[in-house]
């Protein structure tokens, strides 16, 4: 049974931190707007009847919605996990340890040469 791995498309991964930061401060926005409108509304509309406290209740409760709206984020959204047993290719054949020997640089300095001096016992 081979497994291929699924690459994660562009519309699956979430949005980049200043997207959300943005749509976070236009949710919250928003919001405030409307209460402001239930606010002055409350104060205006003649005579005192049933909307009247609707418009206080938005007046009241919409900032605490607002603000947990705003805090709230994304961090919900699910997140799929990749198996690492499903990445293995099982067909694939085992690489060859001889053949592929790395290169190995070794670098060995001498600090007496690098200041010019011919004594290489002193510090």
């Amino acid at each position: 049974m081979k497994h291929t791995r699924n690459a994660p498309s562009v519309t699956s991964l979430p949005l980049s931190p200043q997207d959300e930061a943005k749509r976070r401060v236009r949710h919250y926005a928003v919001t405030m707007g409307i209460r402001t409108v239930c606010f002055i509304l409350m104060a205006l509309v003649q005579p005192i009847g049933w909307w009247t406290f609707v418009f206080a209740a938005g007046a009241i409760f919409l900032p605490y919605i607002a603000v947990v709206a705003a805090n709230a984020g994304s961090d919900s959204t699910p997140v799929a996990v990749e198996s690492p047993v499903l990445e293995l290719e099982p067909d694939a054949p085992a690489p060859d340890a001889a053949a592929e020997q790395p290169t190995v640089i070794t670098i060995h300095e001498d600090r007496a040469a690098d200041r010019g001096d011919d004594a290489g016992d002193a510090p």
